[in-house]
């Protein structure tokens, strides 16, 4: 019998179906793409006889199918680090074009989104953790159901925490509205180091359920 392959977070690579091949999703900062990133994806896909490229729910564009001696050259061969994708960690947040074009939206989702990858994007977790971002009450982005979601609205962002989309669906609750940029970043900041301090392998909806959503507040913003 062969050995039993895993998952390798610190190779962003995800175990297949088949125990053999693996998936990777290259980072695409909010799925915005040019033909020069295209063009590249295409290449090395073509390269590595990539046997799936498929566009996922997060706006990314997902390998899927490839070999475990092709996994480091892959990440050489597109220039990007590898991680992220899998693993306990924060992940690319998501976001719509936000009132960069759309005629609904009220905020900047890309500039907002883009911030919060570079400010948070892959630290260490006790598990998972989603963003969203919506431009408005649209919710395009599915901002209701994700840890963190944020709202755009014409006077500032509402934030909701604790949501997921997985078999148990719920929505987040919401934990502040009226926020300007500035304002996301430190509450976020203060969620995810009150997360880390708790130090809980559960997600974050199951531990603002277990201690409860005003203890949950209380403790994170010290009120």
């Amino acid at each position: 019998m062969g050995v039993k392959k895993e998952n390798m977070p610190e190779k962003g690579a995800a175990v297949q179906k088949d125990m053999k091949t693996y998936a990777i999703i290259p980072y695409i900062p909010g799925g915005l793409v040019d033909p020069t990133t295209l063009r590249k994806l295409a290449d090395v896909a073509e390269k590595y006889q990539v046997k799936i490229i498929k566009m996922n729910s997060e706006h990314r564009i997902g390998f899927y199918g490839i070999k475990e001696e092709d996994i480091d050259n892959i990440w050489d061969d597109l220039g990007m680090e590898p991680g992220g994708f899998i693993g306990k960690c924060v992940r690319a947040a998501k976001f719509c074009t936000g009132n960069t074009s759309c005629k609904k939206g009220y905020q900047n989702t890309v500039e907002m989104g883009l911030r919060i990858d570079e400010t948070f994007h892959k630290m260490k977790t006790p598990h998972k953790v989603k963003i969203s971002l919506s431009g408005c009450t649209s919710c395009c982005a599915e901002s209701a159901v994700r840890d963190i979601g944020l709202i755009g609205t014409p006077k500032g962002w509402r934030m909701l925490v604790g949501g997921t989309c997985g078999i148990q669906t719920k929505k987040g609750e919401l934990i502040a509205k009226n926020l300007s940029d500035d304002e996301v970043i430190d509450y976020i900041t203060k969620i995810l180091d009150y997360y880390k301090e708790k130090g809980i392998e559960t997600r974050m909806g199951r531990l603002i359920q277990r201690i409860g959503f005003e203890n949950f507040t209380k403790e994170v913003f010290g009120e």
